[in-house]
């Protein structure tokens, strides 16, 4: 609840409260690992012959219980994502299905996964209108900097890991601490999901918004960042039921 004082567990959910509210199962929590990872695939940060990270790192990253990830991988498993592979050199390895385009299928349940891209694309576009409108003469220079440092990442895991500190300045410039963490919270939920490699998309995105909010054009600014933020959409191949 916000606001209160809900005592927390390792997996970060509520021991207790109003309303009925409880912890999650470890079960329920790898199932929600599980979707992250399946999420992961289908984007295509991790393909067809890749060894995912270790549980260890992968509990490290998700803020869970390494008891959360072995439930997730066994979903995966279940669900012929992934190969168990034990001894020396074994681990968790993608044999992810793919449909006829080639592209990994997408995750279920894909209408919760449409819903968080929708909402994350909104949220986005609200807080980059909102820098533009408010965003100082600190707020450009952090922004030029980010930017500048994204442009001279020289790997992936560089990219990704400057993509995340450009848009979190982003957030920064509304001046709005509960809009860095909405911006924060949506980031994590799909922080195994939205490959920011330096592409030319993204490239022309990333100036693009930077230049809307330095000149404060607010509706360009939340369309430039509307349109980032749908890119990720694209990579996925929805199955209706």
């Amino acid at each position: 609840m916000r606001g209160g004082s809900v005592p927390r567990g390792r997996d970060g959910e509520g021991q207790g409260g109003a309303g009925g509210l409880g912890p999650l199962r470890p079960a329920r929590t790898g199932e929600q690992v599980a979707h992250r990872l399946a999420t992961a695939i289908a984007l295509g940060e991790f393909g067809p012959g890749d060894r995912l990270p270790s549980e260890r790192d992968l509990a490290a990253l998700l803020r869970v219980s390494r008891e959360s990830v072995r439930a997730a991988l066994r979903v995966l498993a279940r669900s012929n994502l992934v190969e168990i592979r034990r001894g020396r050199g074994g681990g968790a390895f993608v044999v992810a299905a793919k449909d006829e385009s080639g592209r990994a299928a997408a995750p279920e349940p894909w209408a919760e996964l449409a819903e968080l891209l929708d909402y994350r694309r909104l949220v986005e576009g609200m807080i980059a209108r909102t820098a533009a409108e408010r965003a100082g003469a600190a707020d450009h220079a952090a922004l030029a900097r980010a930017l500048a440092a994204w442009d001279a990442a020289a790997t992936t895991a560089q990219a990704r890991e400057r993509d995340a500190g450009l848009h979190h300045a982003v957030a920064r410039a509304t001046h709005n601490g509960r809009l860095v963490q909405l911006h924060e919270r949506l980031a994590s939920e799909l922080a195994l999901g939205v490959p920011s490699g330096p592409d030319d998309t993204a490239r022309a995105h990333h100036h693009a918004l930077v230049a809307a909010i330095a000149r404060a054009d607010g509706d360009g600014a939340a369309r430039v960042a509307t349109e980032h933020f749908t890119v990720a959409d694209a990579t996925l191949t929805p199955h209706p039921h």
